[in-house]
């Protein structure tokens, strides 16, 4: 399975929308895409996952690498639209306790 990333700039806001499976073999293209993002000075980024259809640990490393960039840079990471699995992975992890993750989508995300 592929993974398709489409990131879009809204005013202060960049929004990124994944669609397909994160795993070993997706997750460096992953990487490659949002990491960048983290860079910017305050970064403000909303990631909606509302098309991932399955996560693995290697997608947790993924967001747990680009948490560290964003704080680093004074910025803020949402993850929206998650699945009920994919919240439940984040919850016993214990990363929701980190990273704000609504099942919802905000501020005009779709």
């Amino acid at each position: 399975m592929n993974i398709k990333v489409d990131i879009n700039n809204l005013d202060d806001q960049t929004v990124v929308s994944v669609a397909g499976e994160i795993d070993a073999y997706t997750a460096p293209k992953l990487r490659e895409a949002i990491l960048p993002l983290a860079e910017e000075v305050n970064p403000n980024i909303t990631i909606n996952l509302k098309d991932v259809s399955y996560m693995d640990s290697t997608g947790l490393g993924v967001f747990v690498g680009l948490l560290k960039s964003v704080r680093k840079n004074n910025g803020q990471l949402n993850l929206v639209e998650l699945s009920d699995r994919l919240e439940r992975l984040f919850t016993i992890t214990g990363l929701n306790d980190i990273i704000d993750i609504s099942s919802k989508s905000e501020g005009g995300v779709q």
